[in-house]
């Protein structure tokens, strides 16, 4: 008798509330991710020294622990200062990057076969407990230091990808925008407290607590984290029947033998696959010039302090956090009330996310003298970039659910790649002039957008693909 629709109260419901705690955990690695970025400007003596040594102008950490009496002040003062070449700088910003691509396929693989909970548990822990010892590895040398962010970047490559196995058997179809724009939005909240909080740690307590204080909230994450996340609802001992009917009933029925082999072949001939991998490179080439140069951006282009550049520079992040969240609503509403198509939904948020981005990223070079404007597209790139999380970022769970996650460390790593050639070519083309370089910069990365967008548009799917909802797969 009771055929009452699915619960009232979504966002009282379990899958809800591990949408939060993913949120939390995403906030966690962008912050420890990102940490660098703003420590940074206080570890280097100068931006513009080209003395690739390890060399220290202050008394080292090391000696400072030897004396925890030490006030603050002190502490913030004598913190080690080093003299890193703006080349050396560059290599340390990457190389995180290169170890997050190390781990992108092997664990997004291994999340469906062994549990995403586990994955991203462990990826979470390390990267955690590599940011508490980021400071001391600076003063035993370069190397060390971009020794931790690689093996970082391969821990959070962990974590990056087991997150799309879990949705893949939590997320009913309606909702799937929704739930991975609460959870993807983390990352964009997380952008927004480091560049807002960083300056002001290292100016009170001197740049190390920065790791400290985030590197210690991912500690805690880690423990949330195994507490309450299960790989499925179908385990959870606190989920409600009524939910777990709804999410179980609304989901395809799909195999999930444990071994399996992946059709490599049919996903390197798929069109619609290559347009969400090239959506992905486009995507973020230009969100990890902002990520990265966003506040070497300001301090350089409008001139302002490093406490008023951290605050600035988060502003972005903001909207961006906000867009995700409401677009993930509107592009659910949109699906549930049947006014656009999937499809149609996946390519309305890519285009609004890649175009509206590259005509802010064209105008910028030519408002440089508006200090109000200049802010502005700032602020609206990162906002508008985030609303492609509503269009080809989940597309891997519309064309191929079972390899969603695989799918999923493939897509970052063309992201990856993007990031690694957009860091390096912005670094080489500012470094020969910083005004005419800057305008270069934007451009390209507009002109890099826009072949993305209509790469998308024109081979861009919807549908479960028949290779991946075959029962009996053809081996490797």
């Amino acid at each position: 008798m009771d055929t009452k629709p699915p619960p009232r109260k979504d966002f009282c419901s379990l899958r809800y509330g591990l949408a939060l705690i993913m949120h939390f955990s995403n906030f966690t690695m962008i912050t420890q991710r990102v940490s660098l970025s703003i420590a940074i400007i206080a570890m280097v003596n100068s931006t513009q020294q080209h003395d690739p040594l390890n060399a220290s102008t202050e008394q080292t950490l090391t000696d400072t622990l030897r004396h925890p009496s030490m006030s603050s002040k002190d502490f913030k003062t004598r913190a080690s200062v080093y003299q890193w070449s703006p080349e050396t700088q560059g290599i340390i910003f990457s190389s995180i990057s290169y170890g997050i691509i190390l781990t992108l396929i092997p664990s997004g693989y291994l999340a469906g076969i062994f549990g995403a909970k586990q994955m991203l548990g462990a990826g979470l822990l390390i990267s955690s407990l590599l940011t508490l010892f980021t400071p001391l590895a600076a003063d035993f040398g370069v190397i060390l230091v971009i020794v931790i962010r690689t093996v970082q970047g391969m821990a959070q490559g962990m974590a990056w990808t087991g997150q799309f196995t879990i949705w893949a058997k939590w997320a009913p179809p309606l909702e799937r925008s929704k739930l991975t724009s609460i959870a993807g939005s983390g990352a964009a909240f997380g952008s927004f407290i480091i560049l807002c909080v960083g300056g002001l740690i290292s100016q009170a307590f001197g740049w190390p607590f920065i790791f400290y204080i985030f590197g210690s909230i991912g500690c805690v994450c880690c423990l949330l984290w195994y507490t309450m996340i299960y790989d499925d609802p179908m385990h959870h001992p606190c989920i409600s029947a009524r939910e777990k009917e709804h999410i179980v009933s609304s989901l395809a029925q799909q195999p999930s033998s444990p071994r399996r082999s992946v059709p490599i072949k049919a996903m390197a001939r798929c069109l619609p696959l290559w347009a969400i991998f090239t959506g992905f490179f486009s995507h973020f080439w230009l969100c990890t010039i902002i990520i990265t140069y966003l506040p070497t951006y300001i301090s350089t282009v409008l001139h302002v302090n490093m406490r008023d550049s951290g605050v600035l520079s988060s502003l972005p992040f903001v909207a961006a956090a906000s867009c995700t969240i409401l677009g993930g609503q509107l592009a659910d509403f949109l699906l549930s009330r049947n006014f656009l198509s999937l499809i149609s939904v996946r390519k309305l948020f890519s285009s609004l996310g890649l175009l509206l981005p590259s005509l802010c990223a064209v105008a910028l070079p030519f408002v440089a003298s508006s200090y109000m404007t200049t802010i502005i597209l700032l602020i609206l790139i990162p906002g508008t970039s985030n609303l492609c999380d509503s269009g080809f970022i989940i597309n891997t769970l519309d064309v191929a659910p079972r390899y969603a996650s695989f799918l999923m460390g493939i897509s970052r790593g063309f992201g990856l790649i993007a990031g690694i050639v957009s860091s390096t070519t912005t670094g080489f083309l500012i470094s020969q002039d910083s005004e005419s370089g800057w305008k270069n910069v934007f451009f390209l990365s507009a002109a890099v957008n826009m072949f993305g967008l209509i790469f998308y548009l024109t081979f861009g799917q919807a549908e479960i693909q028949d290779w991946a909802t075959e029962t009996t797969l053809t081996r490797l």
